[in-house]
């Protein structure tokens, strides 16, 4: 009895876990439209250079990148003007406008980017990702083979501090738990998720549902354009492409915590019907104290006497815990001992969503606060 929460967990990563398919092999689709690549960046000059030299080497025939400087405090533009354009038609940075009232800042900068676009095809993808050469002729060759009007993927996420190494893995289990099935096009809107990351869209599906524009006010601007896109009877097919696209979110702790905590919340609460938000919160900390952090401190307490009786159970459970989290690990490509902190990992996501959740309304975020709308349906 005492097991079945961990049995229906399993279950349901076998049963209904599935990840995307990977991207073509193609390196180019049939027919080349002209792309145009949408950088936002605010204060990103530890990681724009990274980025757009990525970029500009791309082997696709037909394309421009637009950077969008968001106003930043630091050197991103001009390190941004210094990069040869390579293989691009032609590189622009553009000084970012001030932020109009009403609007948060990336869908903003991407709003602007798309304004200057002269492509048939927008690229939106975000100043801390790296891209292979033959990336971008992949994923316009998957948008051509699925038929469909937006294609995101996901990539490698790069963890490289401890803080990282502990606490997104279990971040990224949420989201998996979440959005488990990504192999087939998304049938119901709430479903539906875009990778802000990368995501590769033709402009008259862009413009058809107001672009971004339409999700101005939104913290979580990539999920709500996915949601209106098939909402709008539009195709969203999400690929992986982890050998070719890789990002580094964060960087630090705080990093973290701020960067997890101005959208887990309202990422969630968008994502299910709202008769279900008020449970939200206290699922997720139930779940996690459940799964995760209730057995081993019940090892512990047993193995100190306290509790006897619970001694084999909570060996069991904490052990295979923590197996699933090794191979958790691996799959991240870190360490397998990074698996073994998972209790540590969890214990600090459950900060962080509560903290999201009691923020409500307010966001901040590289050096700007915003008051978000109220949730819709």
């Amino acid at each position: 009895m005492w097991m079945v929460p961990w049995i229906a967990f399993v279950a349901f990563l076998v049963l209904r876990v599935r990840l995307p398919r990977p991207l073509p092999e193609a390196p180019l689709p049939a027919r080349c439209p002209q792309v145009t690549v949408i950088i936002p960046a605010r204060n990103e000059a530890r990681n724009i250079v990274a980025c757009l030299e990525s970029v500009v080497a791309s082997s696709y025939p037909d394309f421009e990148v637009v950077v969008v400087d968001d106003r930043s405090d630091d050197e991103t533009a001009v390190l941004a003007r210094e990069v040869d354009r390579g293989c691009a038609t032609r590189v622009e940075v553009i000084d970012g406008a001030e932020l109009p009232q009403g609007w948060f800042g990336k869908p903003w900068a991407c709003h602007q980017g798309a304004a200057a676009a002269r492509g048939e095809v927008l690229l939106f993808t975000d100043a801390d990702t790296v891209h292979a050469p033959e990336l971008l002729g992949r994923a316009a060759a998957a948008l051509e083979e699925d038929s469909a009007e937006a294609v995101t993927i996901l990539g490698r996420q790069l963890m490289e501090s401890f803080w990282e190494k502990v606490v997104q893995p279990q971040v990224f289990l949420m989201m998996t738990l979440r959005f488990a099935n990504m192999r087939r096009p998304f049938k119901h809107w709430r479903a539906a998720v875009a990778n802000g990351q990368y995501i590769l869209i033709r402009r008259e599906a862009y413009e058809a549902i107001g672009g971004h524009e339409s999700v101005r006010g939104e913290v979580v601007e990539d999920l709500r354009l996915a949601q209106r896109l098939v909402r709008a009877g539009r195709l969203l097919s999400v690929r992986e492409a982890e050998a070719v696209f890789s990002t580094r979110m964060y960087q630090s702790l705080g990093d973290i915590i701020e960067g997890w905590s101005k959208n887990v919340a309202t990422g969630a609460q968008q994502s299910v019907h709202p008769a279900l938000r008020p449970f939200l919160l206290p699922l997720m900390l139930l779940s996690g104290v459940g799964l995760w952090l209730a057995p081993p401190v019940v090892l512990a307490l047993a193995l100190m006497g306290v509790i006897p009786g619970a001694l084999a159970w909570a060996a069991w459970v904490t052990g295979g815990s923590a197996a699933f989290w090794m191979l958790a690990a691996l799959r991240f490509g870190i360490g397998p001992g990074w698996g073994l902190l998972y209790p540590l990992g969890a214990l600090v996501s459950m900060l962080i969503f509560v903290r999201s959740f009691e923020r409500g309304r307010r966001v901040v975020w590289k050096g700007r606060a915003y008051l978000r709308p109220e949730l819709g349906e």
